[in-house]
């Protein structure tokens, strides 16, 4: 799942901050899918997740003007909202239980949800990335890396010499690197 960089969901958040409906709808269609998934591990039921999924992005409507880039990632902040409205939500449905931790201890920890939510970005940077890379160098990284091939495999591989070979991989490895700073 690929989100915008965090500089397009910080823009779109402080626009909703400001009443834009126009970047709330950009925010929205890039992260749903990811909260809506998040939402559907904790309520386990998906009338419940969609319902707490509005909840979600009305309380984000609401306070998104509270959003501190310097504290969080958008999809972290996000991400927090999310699990707290779906626990919250579980703990209305079942009052009877006197100990609520009880339900929150079966639930993805905090930092798991911000780990997967780091992981989902870097993935999707990444792919982003390997699109601006030649033909030859993002061949010659996915066999490399996938595949286990070594240099020297590549070149017989390929039908490449060994020289060009090893210019592809290193300049594409520049690439992807210099790609992933300026996304991070």
């Amino acid at each position: 799942m690929a989100y915008p960089p965090h500089d397009v969901l910080i823009d779109n958040l402080h626009a909703s901050a400001r009443g834009d409906g126009l970047a709330f709808e950009k925010l929205y269609r890039a992260t749903s899918p990811h909260l809506y998934a998040q939402l559907l591990r904790i309520v386990r039921q998906e009338a419940a997740a969609q319902d707490c999924l509005q909840l979600v992005y009305l309380r984000v409507w609401q306070v998104a003007g509270q959003y501190d880039a310097t504290r969080a990632r958008p999809m972290t902040w996000l991400s927090t909202l999310t699990r707290n409205i779906g626990i919250d939500w579980l703990r209305r449905q079942r009052p009877q239980e006197a100990d609520g931790n009880a339900i929150i201890e079966t639930l993805p920890g905090e930092t798991d949800v911000e780990r997967e939510s780091d992981l989902n970005q870097q993935a999707a940077s990444l792919q982003q990335c390997l699109t601006e890379l030649t033909t030859q160098q993002r061949q010659a990284l996915e066999l490399a890396f996938f595949e286990g091939l070594t240099h020297h495999d590549l070149a017989s591989h390929l039908t490449t010499p060994l020289g060009t070979v090893k210019s592809w991989v290193r300049r594409g490895l520049e690439r992807l690197k210099a790609c992933m700073t300026r996304l991070a």
